[in-house]
């Protein structure tokens, strides 16, 4: 993760221009994604502000299966906290991190303080 200091949204914004998505991983169950996504956006501002990062499994004519999830934010614990943290610390640098899954979509307090760097078509 890249940060830098313009004003900017780390959110979707009404025209969903800050929510990113990666390619499609056809024909595999086990895809791997190498992928960057930048968000312009005051140090400062991050505290207060979740990325959000969900997998999908995407079959044509039938609606997506969520596969898991990760946020990370300043109200992350464990790995993902630290993963924060550290880019928070590190601005400009890539920080890179793996993380597990979490089987639940995420719940954030405020969908508009969410950064939708979703998601992952498998």
């Amino acid at each position: 993760m890249l940060l830098f200091c313009e004003s900017g949204y780390l959110k979707p914004d009404i025209q969903k221009k800050s929510k990113h998505k990666t390619a499609v991983v056809k024909k595999t169950l086990n895809p791997e994604f190498n992928e960057e996504f930048y968000y312009q956006i005051c140090l400062s501002e991050l505290t207060k502000k979740t990325l959000e990062v969900t997998v999908w499994d995407h079959d044509l004519g039938r609606s997506n299966d969520f596969i898991g999830g990760v946020c990370l934010s300043c109200a992350s614990q464990g790995d993902a906290l630290r993963h924060w943290m550290d880019c928070l610390r590190n601005k400009g640098q890539r920080v890179e991190r793996w993380h597990v899954l979490t089987n639940q979509l995420p719940r954030t307090s405020s969908r508009d303080e969410t950064a939708e760097g979703r998601h992952a078509d498998l």
